[in-house]
């Protein structure tokens, strides 16, 4: 008996160690980046099939989900007659490839190809839909940065962006196939360096190990790179200074390691958006992209740590 009982606790021991070591998930409020608002205020979450009939419907780079639910109320205090705007906040490469260029699904639910409204952190989206005359104007309407998130109190003792050569650090980075930040930003950032290599073995896949037990990708990394950091899976990630700013709001055990203006990519971070020619719901599309303009809004977005956009970039033109 004394055997059985040892055996089944080695076994449950062994079986604890393989259910630790699995990669954190996306985060279990993923239907926090699928959200309707109500005139009401009332906002619910996940219900994807609002995406074809919300009076509008947005599709925004995820990285400012935390901006979206202040931001939209305000928007719609001010318009009345927009009874739901359906808001989704998640990687804008997703976003341009799975849900606008080809039918998407989200949790089994096919989401509509037609938003009112595309944002990206990519200008070079939006001049592809350009080109398949989709759209045909943009603005920049607010700016960020890259900063290092790492566990409370800094345990590694890690100074900057040059740390993340050490062999001693696990990782976890947006991934290189949707996630703007790093596709556009922290891999020229790690480039720069001349880390990206050693970082990454150039690996091109999302929710996965680039390099085994070393470097981890995510699926969106606003969620997951902070839920390993806190679990003890990863030591250290690539993120946006605002969503670092987020979390410490919300008590997470998360500190920032600020990086140097030279490779924060600060000076080239825009956020670039536009309407979608094929958008049900023009009139209200184009009430959004101009309020992005106003005080209010702005004062919103840098109340959450982003760099307001001058008055040149708030305008509305045709893109290049």
């Amino acid at each position: 008996m004394f055997r059985i009982i040892m055996s089944l606790s080695g076994a449950l021991f062994a079986l604890a160690l393989v259910f630790n070591a699995q990669p954190a998930s996306a985060g279990e409020d993923e239907n926090n980046d699928y959200r309707t608002f109500y005139q009401d205020g009332k906002v619910e979450y996940g219900k994807i099939g609002d995406s074809y009939t919300a009076d509008l419907v947005l599709y925004l780079a995820g990285n400012q989900f935390m901006v979206m639910e202040e931001l939209v109320k305000d928007f719609m205090k001010k318009h009345p007659n927009i009874k739901t705007t359906y808001v989704e906040t998640i990687p804008p490469g997703q976003i341009f490839k799975g849900q606008i260029l080809k039918q998407g699904k989200i949790n089994g639910k096919k989401t509509a190809q037609n938003p009112d409204v595309f944002a990206s952190v990519n200008l070079g989206h939006l001049k592809k839909l350009k080109a398949k005359k989709l759209m045909d104007k943009y603005k920049i309407y607010t700016h960020n940065k890259l900063e290092l998130m790492v566990a409370q109190g800094n345990p590694k003792g890690i100074k900057g962006p040059k740390d993340l050569a050490r062999d001693d650090l696990v990782q976890s980075h947006p991934n290189p196939l949707t996630e703007g930040i790093f596709k556009f930003y922290g891999s020229a950032m790690l480039k720069d360096m001349g880390l990206y290599e050693k970082i990454t073995a150039n690996a091109k896949c999302k929710s996965c190990w680039a390099i085994e037990g070393k470097t981890w990708f995510t699926q969106r990394h606003h969620r997951e790179t902070p839920e390993r950091i806190e679990k003890g899976q990863a030591d250290v990630g690539i993120v946006w200074t605002t969503e670092i700013i987020e979390a410490k709001k919300k008590n997470r055990k998360i500190d920032g390691v600020s990086i140097p203006a030279s490779l924060n990519k600060g000076d080239v971070v825009g956020y670039a958006i536009g309407l979608l020619k094929t958008g049900r719901n023009q009139a209200n599309g184009m009430h959004y992209v101009g309020y992005l303009r106003t005080k209010a809004a702005q004062d919103i977005y840098a109340s959450y740590g982003f760099v307001e956009a001058n008055a040149k970039e708030l305008m509305y033109k045709p893109l290049p």
